[in-house]
């Protein structure tokens, strides 16, 4: 790994308090999964404003500054994603107290936003020698039915030539270094219905629904799958109380770290749905989301990311991060075998609720993270 000297302990230490700035504007620009463009917009201006000469936004909303560009060499991505999981589009105010920040999707993903823009900014503004081509992307789609749009973009773009792709998420007491997938689903049920009274006896969406439910939570899952499992989501449908369903509606996934999970589970579902079809009972099925797992990258290049990523939040975060599976960005790059990680660069909790947190004095070490970490891989 590469020692940050002190030049660049000064930057990052004279930065803190613009990168806590960042990342309170950031949260006040709402940015759920396919509406990042406001974020975007300003992520573009500020990466110009940086120092950035190739800025531009792809069309799947990607912010892209290239650094140090050249067709014939290999590429580096540094990502973070722009969206995030709350549907609001109205701003959410931040609220910063003494040893916390707290605004819903602050730390997954925007302090992790934040961290990837200013660490790219010092590579911006200074004379670095690499071999390697760099892209510093604000990304869009990662949560939820965003369904990776903006990594499957990039990998469409760019994947003959990438060498590593590290996708800056979480927190830092973990990487995520294997992919774990999914497919999701909304799955509709639709019966004659009628009068709760004068039609009783007519099927009731709902009933049927609620029953396709436990069919589906009584699949055993064989070991040696993995990690497997399932959820129902969201259950909605009917009229008023006096009406007999003629339509119910569930969202429905199952996930797994292992391909043959998948494999394993897409199977029983279509065994149920077809079950329910064999009484005739209509049942739509829409595929709403697909991620992959992993491939298989290089394990010598697997390797040398973790241990360079490990080694950096050691020096410069204080803790010894753990590895496992996860659902990211890094899915996409990972089913292709391109090796890729997920490390978080701050730390905090309550992801994906309303109280949401990160705490402030994870900032400055973060950003060392950051910064070492893109450093060490332009060595690599």
């Amino acid at each position: 790994m590469v020692q940050l000297t002190e030049e660049m302990l000064r930057y990052t230490e004279a930065s803190q308090q613009e990168l806590e700035e960042l990342i309170l504007a950031l949260c006040r620009i709402p940015a759920p999964s396919h509406q990042e463009d406001a974020r975007a917009a300003f992520c573009l201006d500020w990466f110009q404003k940086a120092g950035g000469k190739d800025v531009h936004i792809d069309e799947a909303k990607n912010v892209i500054c290239r650094w140090n560009a050249g067709a014939d060499k290999p590429l580096l991505i540094f990502m973070a994603h722009t969206d995030t999981v709350f549907p609001d589009l109205e701003p959410m105010e931040p609220v910063v107290e003494s040893d916390k920040i707290y605004c819903p999707g602050v730390g997954d993903d925007t302090a992790n936003l934040a961290v990837l823009m200013l660490a790219a900014r010092y590579l911006l503004q200074h004379d670095i020698a690499s071999d390697y081509e760099v892209l510093f992307v604000a990304n869009s789609c990662e949560e939820g039915l965003g369904n990776l749009k903006g990594s499957r973009q990039l990998m469409r773009d760019y994947a003959s030539r990438t060498a590593a792709v590290i996708s800056f998420d979480g927190y830092m007491q973990g990487i995520s270094n294997r992919a774990v997938g999914s497919a999701r689903y909304k799955v509709t049920l639709r019966t004659e219905g009628g009068h709760s009274y004068g039609s009783f006896g007519n099927r009731n969406a709902i009933h049927l629904l609620a029953s396709m439910i436990t069919t589906l939570y009584d699949i055993k899952i064989p070991d040696g799958l993995g990690r497997t499992t399932y959820n129902v989501g969201l259950v909605e449908g009917g009229t008023s109380v006096n009406t007999i369903a003629q339509n119910a509606s569930m969202l429905y996934e199952y996930r797994s770290d292992d391909r043959k999970g998948l494999a394993f589970m897409k199977n029983a579902f279509e065994k149920v749905v077809e079950a329910y079809r064999a009484m005739d009972i209509p049942v739509e099925v829409e595929l709403i989301g697909e991620r992959p797992c992993s491939g298989t990258p290089d394990p010598e290049k697997m390797r040398a990311l973790e241990e360079t990523a490990s080694a950096v939040i050691r020096t410069y975060g204080g803790m010894n991060p753990g590895f496992g599976a996860g659902s990211t960005d890094c899915n996409i790059p990972l089913s292709m075998d391109i090796p890729a990680i997920c490390p978080g660069v701050v730390t905090g909790g309550k992801a994906h609720t309303r109280e949401e947190f990160i705490d402030r004095d994870s900032l400055g070490p973060g950003l060392k993270v950051g910064l070492s970490l893109m450093l060490s891989l332009l060595k690599m």
